[in-house]
């Protein structure tokens, strides 16, 4: 699944007439100000489960079951904003998106219940696979005005929040954005580590092809927020907090790690390609070791995100 706009080694367009989403970029064409109020409201849960999940879950776990259960459905609001005042309203939409988020949120509830000891269930996998599909194979992409997928993206990883933090109360995620100096000396080090194989490989593979385009400073950081908060977070929250943490519950270490990095690169198997493009998967399953590597140091998904940051980053401007 990628949470997408540039799984590790995915050139991106920077800035220049785009903005950042997760996915596809959002052109600036389409950015209105109700697209930037829906854009700023999908961000809050996000925001708040990155700095305060213990506080928001303890709250949530007050309230009556079926309240709890029921609350997500108020994510459809970004659609119903958006497909109103661009003229795209359908019911059939509407139903979705109000339904699948409480039924993420039903199905993780009954899996805290037969799973307390959060080995990982089938409702689990059904939910992550569901999301992954949806994702990746655009199955939600028409519900959209063109250019702004990304905030269905967006929307779903609200839904996954909610359900696995708050309601699974899933632990061991690292969904934390305090950043600690070891996230840097950690996703640095990966970065470091990854480079030389993915340059010496790629460039034997003929999927790299160096170029000179070095940004202005000023653009040059905006990009990286960019990838940082649209990109590289919600695909680590993906693979890393929620795969590769339920993974290594089932089958250890090493095994979830080799497991997460072949479904990463596994999502990349039509990017850049109308077939399956085997050189991109095979790229991004290494990168995807190397922010498994960076996350299960200290299961923190801001060290696996700044590796991935990093390498996107770079790639966008040199190859």
């Amino acid at each position: 699944m990628r949470f997408e706009g540039a799984p590790a080694l995915h050139r991106h367009d920077a800035l220049a007439g785009r903005l950042y989403c997760p996915d596809k970029m959002v052109r600036m064409s389409n950015v209105t100000p109700v697209v930037i109020a829906v854009l700023v409201a999908e961000l809050v849960p996000a925001a708040a489960f990155g700095f305060a999940a213990e506080r928001v879950a303890r709250a949530v776990g007050r309230w009556p079951l079926a309240v709890g259960v029921a609350l997500p459905a108020v994510l459809v609001v970004p659609y119903v904003v958006v497909a109103a005042t661009h003229h795209m309203f359908r019911w059939q939409w509407f139903a979705l998106y109000a339904a699948l988020p409480v039924v993420m949120a039903w199905l993780l509830a009954r899996a805290a219940v037969a799973d307390p000891e959060q080995r990982g269930n089938w409702r689990d996998a059904v939910i992550l696979l569901a999301l992954g599909l949806a994702v990746d194979l655009r199955w939600l992409d028409a519900a959209w005005p063109a250019g702004l997928r990304g905030l269905n993206n967006l929307l779903l990883v609200d839904a996954g929040l909610y359900g696995f933090l708050a309601i699974r109360r899933l632990s061991g995620t690292g969904f934390d954005f305090h950043l600690h100096w070891s996230d840097w000396k950690t996703g640095l080090r990966e970065l470091v580590f990854f480079a030389p194989a993915v340059l010496l490989l790629g460039l034997v593979l003929g999927f790299l092809h160096p170029h000179a385009n070095v940004p202005a400073v000023g653009r040059s950081a905006l990009t990286w927020v960019g990838i940082f908060v649209f990109v590289a977070v919600p695909e680590e929250l993906f693979f890393r907090a929620w795969v590769q943490n339920l993974l290594e519950r089932r089958v250890g270490r090493r095994a979830a790690l080799l497991i997460a990095s072949v479904l990463f690169g596994l999502s990349h198997f039509n990017k850049r390609s109308a077939h399956f493009n085997w050189r991109y998967v095979l790229l991004a399953t290494i990168a995807g070791v190397f922010y498994g590597r960076a996350w299960r140091e200290q299961r923190r998904v801001p060290a696996s995100a700044l590796t991935h940051t990093c390498v996107d980053w770079l790639w966008s401007w040199w190859f």
